[in-house]
């Protein structure tokens, strides 16, 4: 059987280094590769989109991330409790003609004791910025250990 350690239940130290695992794979941009954390049956939503299982949310990230040019993510545990992590997030992308922006969640995350997320629910805003309010400047793949994450950065 397939297993994502670290396991639930979740201790506060665990919960962080399984949110910073799925930062690290949603900075791959790759579908393929961030699928695999779910399961088959896995049930989504994202803004007004609710794919359910693998197939549905690999072609929902690829419309994503070809819309969403030059994706950066920080990811931060909010809260934790047995199979459930609550997690706040900001990510910067453009979209293709040069506009920036920044969005802002949370997501509510359900594991199975495999610790493949069943369900991830998920609320965002966009907020347009300008080039000069960037903040995540890292080269586009994993956030570099010493960048500042969210708290440091006032978001």
């Amino acid at each position: 059987m397939e297993t994502r350690p670290p396991l639930p239940p979740f201790t506060a130290e665990t919960a962080t280094l399984k949110v910073r695992l799925a930062e690290d794979a949603w900075n791959t941009r790759d579908p393929q590769r961030v699928i695999q954390v779910y399961t088959e049956d896995t049930q989504w939503r994202n803004r007004a989109e609710f794919p359910i299982g693998r197939d549905q949310v690999r072609q929902f990230l690829e419309r994503k991330w070809a819309r969403e040019l030059e994706y950066r993510l920080i990811k931060e545990l909010w809260a934790c409790a047995s199979h459930r992590i609550a997690v706040r997030f900001a990510y910067e992308w453009r979209d293709d003609s040069s506009q920036w922006y920044r969005s802002y969640g949370n997501e509510n995350w359900e594991f199975t004791d495999l610790g493949l997320m069943q369900r991830r629910f998920a609320s965002i805003n966009d907020l347009p910025i300008a080039v000069g309010d960037r903040k995540f400047f890292w080269p586009l793949g994993r956030r570099p250990d010493d960048h500042p994450g969210l708290g440091a950065l006032g978001l």
